[in-house]
């Protein structure tokens, strides 16, 4: 029970975090626009940015007021990263289902 409510607390509080600076809240202005740092981050929480999306019309996956090339560069690196990852680990787990079997 203990582990559960720990578990429960923490997803709440790790989601209330990360939703604190998604893409277009306000937080960067013309004269102040997102960088490569905030290319990184907002890659890594492109799929909750599209969750929360859809629920407000402000909030976007990408942020529209940016240094243009280096945050591109950022917000591409955190994608590929993460998700080109976890499908690259996926494959190599499935190679070696497939391998076990043959044996």
């Amino acid at each position: 029970m203990k582990k559960t409510l720990l578990l429960l607390l923490g997803v709440l509080a790790l989601s209330l975090m990360l939703t604190g600076c998604l893409p277009g809240d306000g937080t960067y202005t013309a004269s102040k626009p997102a960088g490569f740092l905030s290319g990184i981050w907002h890659g890594w929480i492109a799929p909750i940015s599209l969750i929360v999306e859809l629920f407000n019309r402000n909030i976007r996956v990408y942020e529209p007021v940016n240094t243009g090339l280096w945050y591109d560069i950022g917000y591409y690196l955190a994608i590929t990263s993460g998700f080109g990852s976890l499908s690259f680990s996926m494959v190599r787990k499935r190679r070696s289902a497939t391998r076990c079997q043959c044996r």
